[in-house]
């Protein structure tokens, strides 16, 4: 699945950063939660709507990061979110914070389990939302 992938600007704040005034590792995490969640709302999917609806939940099972060049405070970053391949209960992402120049600085491969949002066990991806990966990744 080798689509465009989705892109979120964001800015770097004081909370983000450590005593040098750069981006915490943990930042990172945080950055690219908030590139998958804006991602998946493009499609038409809210993870509290599909909690409350569906009775289903995104998380995280795996990441694998390399950090390449530090983000500072007040920077302008973007995130770079793609579906590397959907299987059918887990969504494996490429992850990429850019400057506004396109550098990464940070690259992550993601994988993403649906759970059941009561018992936290894996469940099959709907077919809405599977058709929607496909058709707008």
């Amino acid at each position: 699945m080798s689509r465009a992938p989705h892109t979120r600007p964001l800015r770097v704040y004081y909370e983000d950063t450590d005593a040098g005034g750069v981006v915490y590792h943990a930042g990172y995490l945080r950055f690219m939660e908030r590139g998958r969640t804006e991602w998946l709302r493009t499609l038409g999917f809210e993870q509290r709507r599909l909690a409350q609806e569906q009775g289903l939940l995104f998380t995280l099972r795996r990441m694998e990061i390399d950090f390449m060049m530090p983000a500072r405070l007040d920077a302008e970053l973007v995130v770079a979110t793609r579906v590397q391949r959907l299987r059918p209960a887990s969504i494996e992402f490429e992850q990429l914070v850019q400057d506004p120049q396109g550098n990464d600085l940070c690259r992550a491969i993601v994988l993403c389990a649906c759970v059941e949002a009561t018992r936290f066990r894996p469940t099959g991806i709907p077919q809405s939302i599977a058709e929607a990966i496909s058709g707008g990744n």
